[in-house]
């Protein structure tokens, strides 16, 4: 497609969505096409048509190829409203913007995807679909998916694999990219059921640390049952997601009798390696479940934080980061449908589509030494 044909067939919310993923103002944009910011906005709320020659300017600065923004392929649209962020105040507005717009184009590959290679279904209880009214209390429901799932009460060794095989979106984001954000203010794991299919979205940019994200998947797992019919953040609605996620994973009948009835580290490690979670939320269990009292509990904090960190990848670990989309992409390469074509379909360019699918570069890296 020519600059002319894009020109004609523009489609305003391409541009805000290309804009968004870059994490450019308007004005930002504008310095660098070489417009004023006001004729950015009249060219994403559809009032004017760009020229041809801005067009090309747009797809340079926006690392887009110019037939990204004519109309002609499915399009998403997913609010910040319509995802259930963690910790909004330490994030901005374009934080969160970016955020939502990767989250439309992860959907955009997914659905060219699965027109070609058999998805999961979606496997959920009945109470978990939106317009069915009000489902059971966060640590019932969790009991109820074990029990629908087929988990019983044991330790979950590969979640991510375990949400990702029951026909749930999950993908990779990360703002690491960028080294002027701060860490404070990173996007953490956040989730949509607007789409037609859930999307939980994993980042490794709060920690690259495996019980930790495997927390934060069980989290946003508990909002897409819990929460399907509101979006948006709130206090209670965290609290929720934290009650579905501690019992997800750790049964309280099954952990129980295992905890320790006294500070005993040696024990609270072995749980955290049986279970993949944290010996911070065993401790959390401990006094919930009335094994700690208050006291002990605060000084197992205390003596935990005192300790040496370990470092324990989330890549290290077999079945925890997101799978998908990278094997649909491969499967597709075993039937010679190429990486080329697949970006080509969506107007990305091939680099970019290898992120959404949470896939390694195998370019070879050069490095020059004297």
């Amino acid at each position: 497609m020519d600059l002319v044909d894009v020109a004609r067939a523009f489609d305003a919310g391409r541009l805000t969505q290309a804009r968004r993923i870059k994490a450019m103002t308007k004005t930002e944009l504008a310095r660098e096409v070489k417009v004023s910011a006001a004729a950015i906005g009249q060219y994403e709320r559809g009032e004017v048509r760009p020229r041809a020659d801005t067009i090309e300017a747009l797809a340079s600065a926006l690392d887009v190829p110019v037939g990204f923004f004519a109309h002609g392929r499915p399009r998403a649209a997913v609010e910040v409203a319509e995802a259930s962020f963690r910790r909004l105040r330490s994030t901005t507005v374009a934080q969160q913007q970016q955020a939502t717009a990767y989250v439309e184009q992860a959907w955009e590959l997914s659905l060219y995807l699965e027109e070609r290679v058999e998805f999961p279904e979606l496997d959920l209880p009945g109470w978990a679909y939106p317009d069915t009214g009000v489902g059971p209390d966060p640590i019932t429901a969790a009991q109820q998916l074990r029990v629908h799932w087929g988990l019983g009460v044991e330790p979950i060794p590969h979640l991510v694999a375990e949400i990702e095989q029951r026909g749930i979106l999950t993908v990779f984001f990360s703002m690491k990219q960028d080294p002027a954000l701060p860490d404070k203010s990173r996007i953490d794991a956040f989730s949509t059921t607007s789409l037609p299919r859930p999307l939980i979205v994993l980042t490794p940019d709060k920690a690259d640390d495996v019980l930790r994200h495997r927390f934060s998947a069980a989290h946003e797992l508990g909002h897409i049952v819990l929460h399907h019919d509101r979006h948006g953040t709130d206090v209670e609605m965290e609290r929720q997601a934290d009650m579905f996620a501690a019992e997800f994973l750790t049964p309280r009948d099954a952990l129980r009798p295992r905890l320790p009835s006294r500070l005993n580290l040696g024990a609270l490690q072995e749980l955290s390696d049986e279970w993949g979670v944290s010996p911070h939320m065993l401790v959390r269990r401990s006094k919930d479940l009335e094994r700690f009292s208050e006291s002990t509990a605060r000084r197992a904090y205390i003596t935990l934080n005192s300790l040496p960190e370990r470092a324990r990848p989330i890549s290290d670990y077999s079945g925890e980061t997101p799978e998908l989309l990278r094997r649909a992409i491969e499967l597709l390469a075993t039937v010679d449908v190429t990486l080329s074509e697949i970006a080509d379909a969506l107007q990305m360019t091939v680099r970019h589509v290898r992120r959404l699918a949470g896939m390694e570069a195998d370019r070879p890296r050069l490095t020059l030494v004297r």
